[in-house]
C-alpha cells in the first residue's frame, strides 16, 4: 500500500499506477483507477480516482 499525502516524494507520485492500492492516511483507501496529473505553474496536482469513486488530490 502507498501512503499519498504532502510529504510523499515526487518520484512515489510519478511512480504510481492504475491499480496500485493507496491511501491518504485518513478515510480514502482504495485502488487507483485514473490518474491525472495538471502543472498551474506553481504546482503540479496529482488526482488519484479510485475505484470507490473517491479522489486524494496532492499538490507539490
Amino acid at each position: 500500500m502507498i501512503r499519498l499525502n504532502k510529504d510523499t516524494p515526487s518520484e512515489v507520485l510519478q511512480e504510481v499506477k492504475k491499480g496500485d492500492l493507496v491511501t491518504d492516511t485518513f478515510s480514502k483507501t482504495g485502488l487507483v483507477e485514473e490518474i491525472e496529473t495538471t502543472d498551474d505553474g506553481l504546482y503540479r496536482i496529482y488526482n488519484f480516482h479510485l475505484v470507490t469513486g473517491r479522489t486524494i488530490t496532492i499538490k507539490k
